[in-house]
């Protein structure tokens, strides 16, 4: 079947979402390919069930704290089980949501993997045969198909897992290794280890979480190795033996790791695979597409956003991505991305979050005698009757000649919900002073972003 668009969008994840149903808000006809589930990486694998998981995981230490404020638990266990169907539910729950609001925005979807036969023609294949379902012409096209997890090249790689495959798991085993450094090994071992699970994480490096603050990195390693998970540096996994659920991991060093299952979270990359974009032409650079600041490829009509771009891999700057895109092309603005002062966050246990500028890249591009930095390390209210849990840390780092606020971190409990706010201070361009100049609100922890002196 042979259809005609003004828009033609491969990929029905967060940007490319954003970007369909804004452009069918000025008019355009569109038409999605979604050769999976309609949400994308972040609601069917990504940011939404593993924050299920998150918190699931953090009752254990609440219910550990419960006892200091009276409460009294018996015979108390986590099923996973329960938790990974549940999570399931609820991601079944919105994939069906995604597609009525396409339904509703006059998107129309077509299920199957979207490949390009010329720069103006994709066909829509079906993923089990094969067979061509549709013929779809667009006079724009968008590429929002994401990203995919990495998987070394070693031997028995396939016996692992990636990040995709924890949420199909019925249960999660005793033993678990994790190998990487990033924030999803981080994630997946204060869950697993906050369901019960023995955890060991093997990093290749000196340190977790490489590009954040380090003294928060350095803190959050600390808090995970006392809460029981065995972190491991200066590993390198040569080869992956066994069967499923008893595996022996062996690495460069020659050491070996027996364990249930083993998670590669080594990164993330463009998921470029069946799109045959060099029968339209498109440019690639180092494994993803190649853009300018509009988005546009080398192909005038066809355009890409979100990670398949490799730029800034988050949420919100594809959906961003995708409405401007929408706006610039369909509606009467002419409104960039701004890609300055992105918050991010890693969900462990206890939490990090950052915007800004960390110190060492401070440092780095501006000297150490032109930067101040203040900190507030202590032990939050809600940890001081069973005295357990590591302390917060909240930092600024300040601009010596203007006095203006260049990057705002924290570690602790609720740190992504108060940089979230923090990042809309450092936009408008605030000084130190206008934070000495807010009022505090007591007692809580992000008071102490106002009080530092």
């Amino acid at each position: 079947m042979k259809s005609s668009f003004d828009l033609i969008v491969i990929g029905a994840g967060s940007g490319g979402l954003a970007a369909a149903k804004k452009a069918a808000s000025y008019g355009a006809s569109v038409a999605i390919v979604e050769g999976d589930l309609v949400g994308g990486t972040c609601v069917i694998r990504g940011c939404v069930p593993k924050k299920l998981l998150v918190c699931g995981s953090s009752l254990s230490e609440s219910f550990l704290s419960a006892t200091s404020y009276g409460f009294d638990f018996d015979n108390l266990k986590i099923k996973s089980e329960v938790l990974l169907a549940n999570v399931r539910k609820e991601v079944h729950r919105l994939n069906e949501l995604h597609e009525n609001f396409l339904n509703k925005a006059n998107v129309e979807l077509f299920k199957g993997w979207g490949e390009f036969r010329n720069s103006n023609c994709v066909e829509v294949k079906d993923r089990k045969n094969g067979e061509t379902l549709n013929e779809l012409y667009g006079e724009r096209i968008l590429i929002a198909v994401g990203g995919r997890p990495k998987r070394p090249s070693i031997e028995g790689a396939s016996l692992g897992w990636t990040s995709d495959d924890m949420f199909l798991l019925k249960s999660f085993p005793k033993k678990i290794t994790i190998v990487g450094a990033g924030y999803i090994a981080c994630e997946f071992a204060c869950i697993l280890h906050g369901l019960g699970v023995e955890v060991t994480q093997l990093v290749r490096g000196d340190r977790i979480l490489r590009g954040f603050d380090f003294e928060l990195s350095s803190s959050l390693t600390e808090a995970m190795k006392n809460k029981g998970v065995n972190i491991s540096f200066g590993e390198k996994i040569s080869s992956l033996k066994g069967t499923p659920g008893s595996l022996i991991i062996k690495t460069n060093a020659g050491k070996e790791f027996d364990s249930n299952g083993l998670l590669f979270a080594t990164g993330r990359e463009p998921f470029l695979d069946g799109l045959k974009l060099e029968q339209a032409g498109i440019e690639i650079l180092e494994n993803k597409i190649k853009v300018d600041s509009e988005g546009k490829t080398n192909i005038s009509n066809i355009f890409a956003i979100g990670d398949v771009t490799d730029r800034i891999n988050l949420t919100p700057v594809a959906i961003d991505e995708g409405r401007k895109f929408a706006d610039r092309n369909y509606g009467e603005s002419d409104h960039k991305v701004n890609y300055n002062f992105v918050p991010y966050a890693v969900f462990s246990q206890p939490e990090i979050a950052s915007v800004g500028m960390t110190e060492e890249k401070a440092i780095q591009s501006m000297g150490k005698d032109n930067i101040k930095v203040y900190r507030s390390i202590f032990r939050p209210l809600s940890k001081s009757l069973p005295k357990t849990g590591s302390k917060c840390i909240l930092k600024l780092i300040v601009d010596k000649n203007n006095n203006k606020v260049l990057g705002c971190h924290m570690i602790g409990d609720n740190a992504s919900e108060i940089i979230q706010m923090a990042s809309i201070s450092l936009m408008l361009g605030a000084k130190k002073s206008d934070f000495d100049n807010t009022m505090a609100l007591h007692p809580t922890i992000a008071e102490e972003f106002v009080t530092m002196r």
